[in-house]
């Protein structure tokens, strides 16, 4: 197992992501940036935990989103596949046909894969850029005990709270 990328490393990638495609201000419009990518989003209901998927076959990308989940795990599913595509090369499958692809489910956050860990950063940073969240949580001054103001500032990063609180969480830890 290779050691994941450092945090570093994946937000100097989005910021770079984020100024090619002039973002300056959350929501990160997920979905525009898949495709300025040349991935094609499409959404459909999967059985079971399956969040979504990343495949790449005959010179298209397509990631699969789960119609069936709430839009802000949506987005996360669409930030972690952009995470994929852009560090990962994926798994080689052969079905009839040799394609790649990364899958997201519920293994995906167990913290045990190089590539998960990896795509999850990207999209924890994609979607809650470090520049922002940080001028954010100075200019209001959060409280994390404070489930009210979490929720608001959720809701202007149209991500869920439990991800906007894990987050905070790391970033304060870190810094």
């Amino acid at each position: 197992m290779r050691k994941p990328r450092s945090a570093e490393d994946i937000r100097h990638d989005t910021a770079q992501l984020l100024q090619k495609h002039r973002i300056k201000n959350p929501p990160v419009p997920v979905d525009k940036i898949a495709e300025a990518l040349g991935a094609t989003v499409r959404y459909s209901p999967f059985e079971g935990e399956l969040a979504g998927m990343l495949v790449r076959a005959k010179g298209q990308i397509i990631i699969g989103v789960n119609s069936l989940h709430h839009p802000n795990r949506q987005r996360f599913t669409i930030a972690h596949e952009c995470g994929h595509f852009l560090l990962h090369q994926g798994e080689e499958i052969h079905i009839d046909r040799t394609f790649r692809i990364n899958r997201r489910n519920e293994i995906s956050s167990l913290a045990v894969d190089a590539d998960e860990i990896e795509a999850n950063r990207f999209a924890a940073e994609l979607l809650m850029p470090f520049d922002m969240i940080m001028a954010d949580l100075r200019e209001r001054d959060i409280d994390v005990e404070n489930e009210q103001e979490l929720k608001q500032l959720a809701k202007r990063y149209e991500v869920s709270v439990q991800s906007l609180t894990h987050r905070i969480t790391n970033l304060l830890e870190y810094y």
